[in-house]
């Protein structure tokens, strides 16, 4: 019987090396600690320094390679409880009764070591000032050849969601739904619904009658979940049909699923789709496809436009409806005076945009003129794509979010790029100074305000090819979706 009941083990190791080290580490400490072992995550943490602060590990594809090797890896220790934290923020549920740390990521006297471990464990989860504090293996026990990191992997954070569901029966946690836990508690921001199978749902299940009571599996899962983020709030409610709350709550934006339960997953989503607004037609199936200036947007277009997609192109729909003659031309410069109009009777539309340009009134006086006019084009468009017979539609615009056309697309598919990258195009391609790049960045949504509003989310960051097989993967399972929609 090992001495101690619960521990908490601190790996400051870069998180692309983590997984080399992963069950070196778990074997080491579960030779130490018979009950919970939590592990707190901080890459380049160094313990001996002075009152070391915490912090939560970043949030990113790195990350969640370490958490799949860490619960892999823990899945060879019989009985090991591991729980990775992904943020401090309150007392554990089984506080630590030692605190571990590798002797070959804490290099130096002992001493200072120990003591920056109480600090970190103190000021991260509210344990006590002298818990014991032990340094594991010896300083040269890091394996040989570890890699020095993943250049080739991009730094992008994963994105976010309000409000995340995940379903499963989660009997008896185990390293599969603790990764799929994790992830979920990675992807939400406020709140995770967690279904739990119940009643008939577990009729079918092999040997069923060894399944922990609902009651008993809810305590445990949130026992888990607290511990792991204690900032999320958690909903956990019993399952007794395949869909419960998650096709019927308006706030969920994100549905995790596995291989196991994706099948399902697809369900709920038919099941929302079907509760939708009934105005809107299932064909043409619509795409809205948005993204910020010089994400990529328009080169996504052209591939789903040669995949089969009807292209509806709001930008051009815009300069239709400014045109004399066009359906906003006669209020817009009865707004914003005969100022804007070029001698052939033209709308300038550099002499408008520098008339809004950071007001804000004044631009909303002129989305409100434009913006339902280019609607109402968008519908019309929509209506001829189903006339030729097309199985889906692509709404490529700019403004999708901002003028809310949410309710004419049944997909909000959003391209991204990292802010630094967008600089660089922008100047590029429109030979703009940096400053004014980010200026005009800076007017617009943020990645993180577009992915939390998406349904899919594509990245033109790398070579083209890499961009072709992104867009091609979402088309192939968009087709999935709509196929089981139809049904055989």
């Amino acid at each position: 019987m090992a001495p101690f009941a619960s521990g908490l083990l601190v790996l400051t190791a870069p998180l692309p090396v983590l997984p080399r080290r992963a069950a070196a580490a778990l074997a080491a400490a579960a030779g130490v600690v018979a009950g919970p072992l939590y592990v707190h995550l901080q890459p380049g943490l160094r313990l001996a320094a002075p009152a070391p602060l915490p912090a939560a590990p970043p949030a990113g594809p790195a990350l969640l390679r370490a958490l799949a090797a860490l619960y892999e890896a823990a899945a060879a220790q019989r009985g090991l409880d591991l729980r990775v934290l992904l943020g401090p923020g309150r007392r554990l549920a089984r506080p630590p009764r030692v605190l571990l740390a590798s002797a070959a990521e804490a290099p130096g006297p002992p001493g200072p070591v120990e003591l920056g471990l109480q600090h970190l464990a103190a000021a991260a989860y509210g344990c006590p000032p002298r818990l014991p504090a032990l340094l594991l293996g010896g300083p040269g026990d890091a394996p040989d050849g570890d890699p020095p990191g993943e250049p080739g992997d991009p730094e992008e954070a994963l994105p976010d969601f309000s409000d995340v569901a995940v379903g499963g029966t989660f009997d008896r946690l185990h390293g599969a739904h603790r990764l799929l836990l994790s992830a979920c508690c990675l992807l939400a921001r406020h709140r995770l619904l967690a279904g739990v199978a119940d009643g008939d749902l577990l009729r079918h299940k092999v040997l069923a009658e060894l399944i922990e009571p609902y009651e008993v599996r809810a305590a445990k899962l949130r026992e888990f979940l607290e511990d792991v983020k204690p900032s999320l709030r958690y909903d956990i409610v019993p399952l007794a049909d395949p869909y419960g709350p998650s096709v019927t709550d308006p706030d969920l934006q994100c549905l995790v699923v596995s291989e196991e339960t994706r099948r399902g997953g697809e369900a709920v989503n038919k099941k929302r789709l079907e509760n939708q607004d009934p105005t809107l037609p299932s064909r043409p199936y619509v795409i809205g496809l948005t993204g910020g200036t010089g994400s990529g947007k328009t080169s996504i277009a052209k591939l789903l436009g040669q995949l089969g997609a009807f292209l509806i192109d709001a930008d051009k729909l815009g300069h239709a409806v400014y045109l004399p003659g066009g359906p906003a031309y006669e209020r817009v410069v009865a707004a914003f005076g005969a100022e804007i109009v070029n001698e052939d009777g033209t709308i300038n539309r550099k002499v408008l945009g520098a008339k809004v340009f950071g007001n804000q009134e004044r631009l909303k006086s002129l989305t409100d003129i434009v913006w339902p006019e280019m609607a109402q084009m968008v519908r019309e468009q929509i209506r001829e794509a189903d006339a030729q017979g097309k199985a889906v539609c692509v709404l490529d615009a700019a403004v999708l979010l901002e003028a809310g056309w949410q309710d004419m697309v049944h997909e909000v598919w959003t391209a991204v790029i990292p802010e630094e990258e967008a600089v660089k195009r922008v100047m590029a391609r429109d030979g703009l100074s940096e400053e004014a790049a980010r200026g005009r960045l800076r007017s617009q949504m943020t990645n993180s305000q577009r992915v939390e509003q998406s349904q899919v989310v594509l990245c033109t960051l790398w070579e083209p090819d890499v961009t072709r097989k992104q867009v091609e993967k979402a088309w192939d399972l968009l087709q999935q979706r709509l196929s089981l929609d139809r049904g055989p």
